[in-house]
This record gives C-alpha cells, sequence and structure tokens, in this order.
C-alpha cells in the first residue's frame, strides 16, 4: 500500500494511492495512526477505501507526510564520506553513525522550502529513510527488518555554512539542519518492495534534479549497512517507537557539498530563492520542492564571555 497525506477542503487527510488516482479516507485517521496500527490497521483501511472518495493525483495538495516522534539521520554511503573528508577512516565501518534532526520540521513533497535566515550555503541531501512500525528494544537486524513498516524519500535539507561553525565542536550538527525536511510523497510499505531487496539491503535507483537538469544519484544497495542493521542499532539500550523515521544518510554524489569537491568550478551553486529540487526513486516516486526567501534574521547577541576577563567568576 501507499498512503500518503493530503490537504482536502482544508483538512488533512489520509491519501492511498490507486493507480493514478488516489483515493482519500474521511476526516480523523492519521499516517501515524495507521503505522501504529500495523496489519489491522492496514487492514481496516484496505477495507474503507473501496468507498472513499477518489481525486487524480494532478488534483491533490500534499500535506507533511507525518509526525514523527524522533528522526535519526545516518551517515552509510562511502563515497560520500570518502568525496566530503577525503578517505574513509577504518573506525567508521565499525558501527553506524547518526545524529538527531528535528521531527517538527517536515515539509510537504511538493511544498515550498523557506531558506533559514542568514545562510548562504543552503544544500539538499538525496536520501531514503525508513519508518519504524512495531515499537521495539534491543533488536537484531533480523528483528529489526521486520519492525519496519515502510519506505519513503527523504531530503535532509542543510546549512553548510552553520554546519562549519558546528563541526568545530563536539556537538554535531544541529541549526544547520534545524529548518526543513522533506518526506514523501507515498510511505511504500515493507512488503510492496520485498522484490527490491538484494544481499540483505533495499537497492533502489535515486537519482536528484537541480532546476531540472539531474546532477547526481546513486543506488542505495550501495548502503554500507542495511535499514535493517540501522534500526537494531538505533534499538540499542533504547527504544524506537512507532513512526519514528531512520534515514540512510546521504547518497554518493546526492549532495551540492560534495558536487564541490569533485567538480569545482564546474559545480552548481548553493541553492537559492527560485531554486527546484526535485529527487526521484523508483518505487518510491518523486519529491520537487522550490526554495523560497525565508523570514528576516532575528538578532542574537553573542555570549557573554568569562574567562579571560575582568570579570569575577
Amino acid at each position: 500500500m501507499r498512503l500518503t497525506t493530503v490537504r482536502l477542503h482544508g483538512l488533512s487527510r489520509v491519501g492511498v494511492l490507486e493507480g493514478d488516482r488516489v483515493r482519500v479516507l474521511d476526516p480523523g485517521t492519521r499516517v501515524l495512526d495507521i503505522v501504529r496500527g500495523g496489519d489491522e490497521a492496514l487492514a481496516e483501511i484496505a477495507r474503507r477505501v473501496r468507498t472513499a472518495d477518489v481525486v487524480e493525483i494532478a488534483d491533490i495538495e500534499l500535506a507533511p507526510l507525518l509526525e514523527p516522534p524522533s528522526v535519526r539521520d545516518f551517515l552509510t554511503y562511502e563515497q560520500h564520506l570518502a568525496e566530503l573528508a577525503g578517505s574513509v577512516p577504518d573506525e567508521w565501518y565499525e558501527k553506524p553513525l547518526f545524529y538527531f534532526s528535528n521531527p517538527g520540521s517536515i515539509v510537504s513533497a511538493y511544498g515550498d522550502v523557506p531558506i533559514p535566515p542568514l545562510v548562504t550555503q543552503y544544500d539538499y541531501e538525496l536520501e531514503i529513510a525508513a519508518v519504524v512500525g512495531r515499537p521495539g528494544s534491543d533488536l537484531t537486524p533480523s528483528q529489526a527488518s521486520e519492525h519496519i513498516f515502510g519506505y519513503t524519500i527523504m531530503n535532509d535539507w542543510s546549512a553548510r555554512d552553520l554546519q562549519v561553525h558546528e563541526f568545530k565542536f563536539p556537538m554535531g550538527p544541529s541549526k544547520s539542519k534545524d529548518g526543513a525536511i522533506t518526506l514523501g510523497p507515498w510511505l511504500v510499505t515493507a512488503d510492496e518492495l520485498a522484490e527490491c531487496i538484494v544481499d540483505g539491503r533495499l537497492a533502489l535507483t535515486t537519482s536528484v534534479a537541480l532546476n531540472g537538469t539531474v546532477v547526481g544519484g546513486d543506488n542505495s544497495k550501495n548502503m554500507a549497512w542495511s535499514f535493517g542493521d540501522l534500526v537494531a542499532f538505533a534499538s540499542r539500550g533504547a527504544q524506537v517507537r512507532s513512526g519514528d523515521v531512520i534515514g540512510s544518510g546521504t547518497c554518493g554524489t546526492g549532495c551540492l557539498a560534495e558536487i564541490k569537491r569533485t567538480r569545482g568550478v564546474d559545480a552548481p551553486d548553493w541553492l537559492s530563492s527560485g531554486d527546484v529540487v526535485r529527487l526521484e526513486v523508483e518505487q518510491l516516486g518523486y519529491t520537487q520542492n522550490t526554495l523560497v526567501d525565508g523570514a528576516a534574521a532575528v538578532d542574537i547577541p553573542p555570549g557573554r564571555r568569562r574567562i579571560g576577563s575582568a570579570a569575577k567568576i
């Protein structure tokens, strides 16, 4: 099943893809409710969808796909790390790395994305995300695979100039990843993609186009870890919950920061207002977001200096 969230008559409603049309359920059910309900909820949706309203895809307005309890974004593509860092250290292969992103920043698959205040080096990141179905902790990779409800496209928008400042300190990315995360357009249930598992990994071709020109792409079979591995690692000594988003991390050639290192002066400029970014993944559809001017910056004073000054400590 392929689920989405549409906005119809001012209300957010679950939509189910059916050929080139979308069947829209009555208000009151959310995608997150279906994820939490698992197989029973899917069976109920399959029953309800038979009499649901039918809307042509061209006529739908998508809302943010779901409200995840958390978003973990991993770093699983060797090529991406090698191009950004110059090499891949042996320690990287020991265990997967992730950071927590902002679950409140989800934007719709075709919506506008405001450029954050004062940011001059805004970037897209081409990723796939798994959505956890059943909650669990201390799962094995095999068990964790069974806890995945489905998959969707993810664009982890990044402020590279802020990131340079943040990486000077042992805190990881924070405000540089705070502005927007695109998910969608569909949450495709795991059973729909069973034949796309190759050597234990989801194998889907991905691409990114900037203003109509393809500038990068990869295949998710090149991930160093499977999504089952990632969910298992996230659950180690912790609880993964229904609706948690597990991002693959950026694929090879999947962002401007990497392209600028490999192509130099021939690389596209950083994103600016009016640019259109389209991410496409086989079986999962495509997202297409237009960049727009963001809000004016709110002035924040510098921190008070107490060391190395005349002030008493």
